[in-house]
């Protein structure tokens, strides 16, 4: 069920994973070929926004705080293994793998490889900050919007 509070948690957490997105792409070896990264991380974002703090609402500013920070975890886990998904698909056109099961686990392995990325304070700092102000945001417009 669509709510005020749904789409004020997408449009956030959207904005979120951008801001994540430019963060992430600055701290990448190849940042030249980040790609389409940032549309990609907003889009999780929105998703993300969507289904998991959305219906964390009504539970107080402070539950909302801590509900925000776990959604902006769930984005940019969701969005490096997309990340890495659209590697490992990129590299099974090439045939560089000898069967599908090597192709799953390269998944994993780029995600452990790309995470590196993601050790700045600038990340770090839109986990936590963007997080806290897309849940307060979110349970704001829960409580006006009903």
């Amino acid at each position: 069920m669509p709510t005020g509070a749904k789409l004020m948690a997408a449009a956030s957490f959207a904005v979120v994973g951008w801001v994540l997105a430019n963060f992430y792409a600055m701290n990448m070896p190849d940042a030249s070929a980040a790609g389409p990264i940032r549309e990609v991380a907003a889009l999780v974002g929105a998703i993300t926004g969507w289904k998991v703090m959305g219906p964390a609402v009504g539970k107080g500013y402070v539950e909302a705080a801590g509900a925000g920070v776990r959604t902006a975890i769930v984005l940019a886990v969701a969005a490096l293994f997309l990340l890495a998904l659209a590697e490992m698909l990129d590299n099974s056109v090439k045939m560089r793998y000898d069967g599908a099961l090597e192709a799953l686990l390269d998944i994993f392995q780029t995600m452990a490889r790309r995470s590196g990325a993601l050790l700045s304070v600038g990340v770090f700092g839109t986990i936590l900050f963007g997080g806290v102000l897309g849940g307060l945001l979110t349970e704001n417009a829960g409580r006006r919007w009903k």
